[in-house]
């Protein structure tokens, strides 16, 4: 199963896996890099093909003994496997403690166009009321990955993201989302198209502000629903602003004047699941 073992720091696979954590190189090579038992066990849980696995026997966690199972998976799925010394394996990784475990997925982008096909049953027949989570220049890894989760466990349908500022393929969103990334659908557009999109079809936009005077628990957020978040640093646009349907705050009773971007995400997100659970 092995293809071959690589000690040497120098060794061109180590050199290009490195280059892989910086943008350019990974949208030249069309690839990203999975870091990680879980994200990686997600990834072939829906079917993402992994070019190239690096393993580590020495930087394994624990005495569970997954490991061997989840790697005869990826290489019968396609997967080149390639042993690196601990040494090596310390160079490549991105965390701080890895857990041995390296992959190199293919990168997709998705529009509009794949949103209207993967919404089509549900606006048309099994479900009409879409759940979006629209989100605008997010600008940290992190918090994008977070969001990513926080889209997973609501339910949310899509995330749309607009006018992005960080990669979607960058390794701190991958690591963030804990490898969800390959099963909530994420769509990159600008948005002007997604505003567009939004009123053809039907889908409330509902933006999150601080300036706004309603509060989220007391809008309506079930039916087709978009709820849109800006940037950590700015907030939503004045575009957004002006062009949403309706603009809701979160109550805050302290000193500051936002909360994290992730974290609001998730309070609205789950008032949104509340009353969506309720009216079923």
């Amino acid at each position: 199963m092995i293809v071959e073992k690589i000690s040497s720091l120098q060794n061109p696979r180590v050199k290009q896996l490195v280059k892989l954590r910086d943008r350019r190189p990974r949208d030249e090579a069309g690839v990203f890099l999975v870091e990680g038992y879980r994200q990686i066990r997600r990834a072939l849980e829906k079917c993402v093909r992994l070019t190239e696995l690096y393993v580590c026997p020495e930087w394994y966690l624990g005495d569970q003994g997954n490991e061997p199972e989840l790697i005869a998976q990826a290489h019968a799925a396609g997967a080149q496997v390639f042993e690196l010394s601990k040494d090596a394996f310390a160079k490549v990784a991105y965390r701080e403690r890895p857990d041995g475990l390296l992959a190199v997925a293919p990168q997709w982008r998705r529009g509009l166009a794949d949103l209207e096909v993967l919404l089509s049953d549900k606006i048309n027949v099994s479900r009409p009321d879409p759940f979006l989570l629209v989100v605008e220049a997010i600008e940290k890894p992190g918090n994008l990955g977070t969001i990513l989760r926080s889209a997973d466990a609501a339910g949310v349908d899509a995330l749309i993201v607009c006018d992005p500022v960080t990669d979607l393929f960058n390794p701190n969103v991958v690591r963030a989302s804990t490898g969800v990334l390959f099963s909530v659908p994420v769509i990159i557009a600008d948005s002007r198209e997604v505003r567009a999109w939004l009123k053809t079809h039907g889908v409330r936009a509902v933006a999150t502000t601080p300036s706004a005077k309603a509060l989220h628990t007391d809008t309506n957020l079930t039916g087709s629903l978009a709820i849109v978040m800006g940037s950590e640093q700015y907030g939503l646009s004045d575009f957004w602003l002006a062009e949403a349907d309706e603009r809701v705050r979160i109550p805050m009773a302290g000193q500051a004047d936002s909360l994290n971007v992730a974290m609001a995400t998730i309070i609205t997100l789950f008032e949104a699941v509340r009353q969506r659970g309720a009216a079923r």
